[in-house]
Parts: C-alpha cells; structure tokens; sequence
C-alpha cells in the first residue's frame, strides 16, 4: 500500500519500508516537507473519463473584503516573481499593502478559529479547481494546486501547534517560501521547496519578536 503526502506528493511505499503507515508513530512527520501524518492519505487509482468537472449551477461572484484582495494581490505578485516580471510584481505588492493598510482588525481572533477557517479554504478548494479546470485556465489551476498545498501545511501546523503549543517552536527556526508561501519548521529550509520547487535561497527565515 502507499501513501501520498495531500501537501508536497512525497510517497510512503510500505513495500520498500517494510513499515506498514499503520504502525508509524503519531508523531511521525513527512520526511520532504514534515507535514504530520495525518495529512497523509491512501493513494487511490486515478478516475477514467472526463477529468473535469462541470461548474456548479449555484456558483456566483463574491465581494472580497479588503483582507481578502490583500492576500489575492500578494499571491499574484509572487506569480509575477515567479515568471520575471518584476514591474508587474511590484505593482501587484503595492495594491497587496494598500488593502493590508485598510483591513479592519479581527476581533475574535484565536488560533482555534484560524484553524477552522484554513479547513474550511481546504475544502472550498474544489470548488475553485472545478471552476479552472472547466474554462481551461491553466494559469488559475497552477494557483490553486499551490495554494491548496499551502494551506494544508498551514493547517497543519496550526493543528501540531494546538497540541504542541510553544515547545512546537523551541529551538527550531521558521522559513517561508518567498514566491508560494510555503511554511517549514525546521533547523534548516528544504534544499528545493516542495510546493514550487523553487531553490533554498528563495526561503526567508521569519525572525521572532523580542521580548521588551
């Protein structure tokens, strides 16, 4: 049997590791891009036919709230970056930081409620995957196939934190991916990120807050 990792696509083959996935420990982690083993799933044969699946008829546009065209716009800067245009990604920032500016603190925010709310951008994935595939945007498929992957790391993390709390973070550093916004947790970043494969030195290390 195997198992992919839902985050970066690295393969658990139980026949080469002569460990059935079962008998992991809890704790045992993706050793590509150290997702938890519940992110993890059975791999299953591929569906024959029609890949694509039809739009919703309910489907509708939505207004995005200032927050939400900040995180768009940043996400389309990085793809920018990432196909060298740099003026394009530059205005793209500049937007990203005007609707940052403008975004109404959260009021009940809590690392619990954030949990839920990456669950829930995991799930409205498909709808959106459907909607790219449908009108045979490439560019928009590429983005949410990154950005679904993003997000369950986050998740991810955001659950070994909830049970970890602060030791989570004890003598380890944390890099973000500079052009998908991929998070390691680790003493050093991956050699290539797992999401875009981009090099190491496209990583940032997020430096903490010194305590006053």
């Amino acid at each position: 049997m195997k198992y992919v990792c839902k985050i970066c696509g690295h393969v658990y083959d139980e026949a080469k590791e002569k460990i059935p996935f079962a008998d992991l420990p809890a704790d045992w982690k993706c050793p590509l891009c150290g997702a938890a083993k519940g992110d993890f799933e059975a791999e299953q044969e591929k569906p024959q036919g029609d890949p694509f699946r039809p739009i919703r008829e309910d489907a509708h546009l939505k207004e995005l709230s200032a927050g939400q065209l900040s995180a768009l716009c940043s996400n389309l800067a990085r793809g920018c970056e990432k196909q060298y245009k740099a003026e394009e990604a530059t205005l793209f920032r500049e937007l990203a930081a005007y609707f940052s500016a403008v975004t109404p603190p959260v009021e009940d925010a809590c690392v619990e409620g954030l949990a839920a709310r990456l669950l829930k951008d995991v799930d409205d994935y498909a709808d959106v995957r459907a909607t790219a595939d449908a009108n045979g945007d490439r560019g928009a498929a590429r983005v949410c196939v990154w950005g679904e992957k993003v997000t369950r790391m986050l998740s991810s993390l955001v659950d070994r934190y909830l049970k970890e709390g602060e030791a989570m973070l004890a003598n380890a550093q944390v890099w973000v991916c500079t052009v998908c916004g991929f998070v390691y947790v680790g003493e050093e970043c991956p050699e290539i990120c797992p999401v875009c494969k981009v090099p190491a030195w496209k990583f940032e290390k997020i430096e903490g807050r010194t305590k006053k």
